[in-house]
């Protein structure tokens, strides 16, 4: 059995570009700092909303490229901006300019059942070392390679398996189900998911999460997520989701 951590902070370090942090000894940032970081919408009202990053903290989009853009409460996304200035305004550990977003598919834990089980599949999955990780806020988020439709969109779930009994050992566990629908054309894209944790039963004492998944190249697996922190794989930044077909 492999084991992985829970994966507090997920850095993005896109096309190689070198990014700071907002705990610097400096109030301000010049405009040609540019950062990324995956982040958690939060909607505050009316085309009012700010972010909260796996790494940067609480963001206030002092500044945007987007006026007027709609996002959704909860919504996991990928975040381009200028750091503006440090704690300010208070509450916050950076304002921003924000000159990019990308929504990732966001996602709840599901119930598999007896009844639905054929809905969600088992096909294998294509997922590189690192880059399954726990963030910020409780997101799982899964970067993969997938083998594109032709028509129908995959499906990728994440679900407490209701027809089997898991052992007794101080951890939640979860399955990674992929069902492709035999739908395939051998044209392959890189493919992110998030999946919101929240609503899991954690009690004191659990010692973190398994999740079971098919892999393409090792079978079955079960990968262990204890409640550590560690940092995610740096070649999750340099991949792009554009070509993603997902529901």
């Amino acid at each position: 059995m492999k084991k992985m951590k829970f994966y507090l902070g997920a850095l993005i370090a896109l096309l190689g570009i070198s990014f700071q942090s907002c705990d610097n000894d400096d109030d301000g940032y010049s405009l040609g700092d540019f950062a990324a970081d995956w982040a958690t919408v939060n909607v505050k009202g009316d085309h009012v909303y700010d972010f909260t990053g796996d790494t940067w903290g609480t963001l206030w989009p002092a500044a945007t490229n987007y006026p007027g853009y709609s996002l959704t409460d909860g919504q996991r996304i990928i975040l381009y901006f200028n750091p503006l200035y440090d704690n300010y305004p208070e509450g916050y550990d950076c304002s921003i300019k924000v000159t990019g977003i990308r929504p990732i598919l966001t996602k709840q834990v599901e119930e598999l059942t007896a009844d639905n089980e054929e809905e969600y599949g088992n096909d294998p999955v294509n997922i590189n070392e690192g880059n399954i990780w726990i963030s910020r806020g409780g997101y799982l988020n899964i970067v993969f390679n997938q083998d594109l439709p032709a028509k129908v969109k995959h499906r990728v779930s994440l679900v407490k398996n209701t027809t089997v009994t898991p052992e007794d050992d101080g951890y939640i566990h979860l399955e990674y189900r992929y069902n492709t629908y035999d739908d395939t054309t051998g044209l392959w894209a890189v493919g992110a998911v998030s999946y919101n944790l929240n609503s899991l039963d954690i009690k004191e004492g659990t010692k973190g999460i398994k999740l079971k998944l098919n892999s393409a190249v090792n079978g079955e697996r079960e990968l262990t997520f204890d409640l550590k922190e560690n940092t995610p794989s740096e070649e999750v930044s340099q991949m792009d989701f554009s070509g993603m077909e997902l529901e």
